[in-house]
């Protein structure tokens, strides 16, 4: 797999150059329709990767939400929720939106915010699943378009962090944490199949990443990619999404669990 930017009409993955938040998100979006997608939705949820409170590339710049919060609203009339749940026990999903400014960000736009930790929940089953043959998750998360922004990244146990991954944010801890530092750690014992049975009761309608810089190597810190990677990646199949950030990140989707388990399952890797 090739990576170019632009977009390859048979594989609906935008891959812009970098060139400002709100020029480069547009144009990803535009080039894989996503205007005409947004346009009837009542409903429409924004998703970034909050983990803890450490500032971008650990966690999404509030300037890329607002990019994505305005291309929606030029291109619809939907509620637009922005919603996470982190995962830091140390701290609530509220500390981490005013650290960061998402509370500021969101009084400015008019647009809410909700913490999924504490979210009415629904219970799915799905006995083929190997580790999650049954689920706990927000309630109203099943209602509207789910857009899922995180930033690039290497992950220590998911290999990379990206669209599928950074949908753990919605699971409750409440179910999910067991002891130690985080509160979806129930997942970490099988994190690769964890992220694919997850995403089978609920993926990405749309998905946008942030590599502007891109983690190298660990997804709480450490090295930054050299030179910034420098692109936006858009596409509605979070599979092939994935595919090419993971591409971006010197990795084949081959040699990560989760997206091998999700091509042809969930969508199409070989974008």
């Amino acid at each position: 797999m090739q990576i170019k930017d632009g977009l390859e009409a048979h594989s609906m993955v935008a891959v812009e150059t970098y060139r400002g938040y709100e020029d480069t998100v547009r144009a990803c979006l535009d080039r894989i329709g996503a205007g005409s997608a947004m346009r009837r939705r009542r409903l429409i949820w924004i998703k970034p990767n909050l983990v803890n409170d450490s500032p971008f590339p650990v966690t999404s710049d509030p300037e890329m939400i607002r990019a994505v919060v305005e291309y929606v609203r030029e291109n619809s009339r939907a509620r637009i929720i922005i919603a996470e749940g982190c995962g830091d026990s140390g701290m609530e999903t509220r500390e981490v939106f005013e650290s960061l400014g998402y509370d500021r960000l969101a009084a400015e736009l008019g647009v809410e915010l909700l913490d999924l930790n504490h979210e009415p929940l629904k219970r799915l089953s799905n006995p083929g699943l190997e580790f999650l043959p049954e689920i706990y998750l927000p309630k109203r998360i099943f209602s509207g378009m789910l857009i899922s922004v995180p930033v690039l990244k290497r992950h220590s146990l998911a290999g990379v962090t990206l669209a599928m991954k950074n949908l753990m944010g919605l699971a409750p801890p409440k179910h999910y944490q067991q002891g130690g530092s985080w509160k979806k750690s129930y997942f970490h014992s099988r994190m690769q199949r964890s992220i694919f049975d997850l995403n089978c009761y609920r993926k990405p309608d749309l998905s946008i990443v942030d590599a502007r810089v891109g983690l190298a190597q660990y997804h709480l810190g450490g090295a930054e990619c050299s030179p910034p990677v420098n692109r936006i990646l858009a596409g509605f199949d979070p599979v092939a999404v994935d595919a090419a950030g993971a591409k971006l990140l010197g990795l084949s989707w081959q040699d990560v669990g989760h997206i091998r388990m999700a091509h042809g399952v969930l969508g199409n890797a070989q974008w």
